[in-house]
């Protein structure tokens, strides 16, 4: 890793004053509190990375701003330039068109007729006159195409008419807000190598001397168990990992099922069950635990149970450890159908790799292959350094085309980044 000399890059909210839990919190993540209302700040930097991730960050109006590449050391990361580009490009197509409201009604085809087809040829930028020909449904096709709105077809129906009154202001706005999120990536020349995790697209990105090195698909959190924006280290993995069961999934799922199934339900599901959670802790049998009083909640569970190694854990083979507040990991999973899905917010908060030997062979410059089958520890050479963003917006390829919000950050940002009042300025 090399050392920053000139950092420009702006600060990332820290939390450093996460109250420790009095019990052990098992393999789970923990809910980000509520009061921290997520969409651009980080909610965890790790210390190592403190003299790239400051505290207290104001976002920027980078509608007003042009932002050039530096001419010196330092610039934003290339993933901001690339949608400051997409600005600019959609600012000069889109942004151009007449803002014209079309009031709602039918939908909106090949055939139609009337003033509401007028409107949506004027706001589409074509002459009023024409009906809904072949070069309204180009139209309409490429306006879904890059809004992101299903399956192009070409049929200004509801959600289409929706964002076509949200106006360019709105998706200028959104574009800018990933822009902020890009921006709190790791400047260049600040990393020989680093991760970028985006669960707004559940895709994980290998990057070396700034650029993609390799990219894979992940599973990430749910809507309701959103995977955070955070910066984090990767310093050790575990091969052939426990998982630990969370205390109050001891008590709400597993002495639930044994209640209803019997101690095998453990060694049917591979668990076994141990005396307590310090580094001595010993197998014991599961009978002598009260599981009943547990269940009740008349016990609090000291005890710890996990899940042993193999093709049923979790984690399966393995786990990357990155220390945080929130217990969020990276790991390999059984369920490699998941990453066939088209959405694939699907997990608890952590992130499911698509391919762990692949990801290990990068991080650590080898597969680490385990002795024996039983949980082994393999610490990095290099600590990676990895940032967990949310980008809804995709300007990879030279164009630009929005995503879904899955996590509705861009509606938390928007009042964050904008004055409701204010007028949109033009990047050109």
């Amino acid at each position: 890793m090399k050392k920053q000399i000139s950092i420009t890059l702006g600060a990332l909210a820290f939390i450093a004053s996460t109250p420790v839990l009095s019990q052990p919190r098992g393999d789970e993540p923990v809910a980000v509190p509520r009061a921290i209302k997520q969409g651009i700040d980080f909610v965890y930097v790790d210390p190592q990375l403190s003299t790239v991730a400051r505290k207290h960050q104001r976002s920027q109006n980078w509608l007003a701003r042009l932002f050039s590449p530096s001419s010196g050391r330092q610039s934003p990361n290339p993933v901001f330039f690339d949608l400051q580009r997409g600005l600019q490009q959609y600012e000069a197509s889109y942004g151009r068109l007449p803002q014209t409201k079309i009031p709602a009604g039918a939908a909106l085809k090949s055939g139609s007729t009337g003033k509401r087809v007028q409107l949506l040829r004027t706001r589409l930028g074509l002459p009023a006159s024409g009906g809904f020909d072949r070069n309204l449904l180009d139209a309409v096709t490429a306006y879904q195409r890059v809004h992101g709105l299903g399956t192009p077809d070409g049929i200004a129906g509801k959600g289409t008419i929706a964002s076509l009154n949200r106006g360019a202001n709105y998706y200028e706005r959104k574009i800018a807000i990933n822009m902020e999120r890009a921006y709190r990536l790791p400047q260049t020349r600040t990393f020989d190598r680093y991760v970028v995790v985006d669960s707004g697209s559940a895709n994980t990105y290998l990057f070396s001397r700034d650029r993609v090195a390799d990219s894979m698909k992940v599973v990430v959190g749910m809507a309701k168990t959103k995977t955070p924006m955070m910066a984090v280290m990767i310093r050790n993995a575990k091969a052939n990992p426990y998982w630990n069961v969370p205390p109050e999934l001891i008590r709400s799922l597993t002495a639930k099922r044994i209640g209803e199934q019997g101690l095998s339900y453990l060694k049917d599901f591979h668990y076994e069950v141990l005396s307590d959670w310090t580094a001595n802790a010993q197998v014991i049998d599961p009978s002598t635990v009260n599981w009943k009083a547990i269940a009740s909640g008349k016990q609090q569970p000291t005890i710890l149970v996990r899940q042993l190694p193999g093709p049923w854990n979790s984690m399966r083979n393995m786990k990357f450890e990155m220390k945080n507040d929130f217990g969020i990991y990276m790991h390999d999973t059984p369920h490699d159908e998941l990453f066939a899905a088209a959405d694939r917010h699907l997990s608890n908060g952590c992130i499911r790799l698509q391919d762990y030997r692949r990801f290990a062979d990068w991080v650590f410059g080898y597969v680490p292959e385990p002795r024996t089958n039983r949980e082994e520890r393999f610490e990095v050479p290099r600590p990676v350094p990895v940032f967990l963003t949310y980008l809804t917006v995709d300007a990879s390829n030279g164009g630009i085309s929005f995503r879904p919000d899955p996590y509705g950050w861009d509606d938390l940002a928007m009042p964050q980044m904008f004055n409701p009042a204010m007028q949109v300025a033009s990047v050109n």
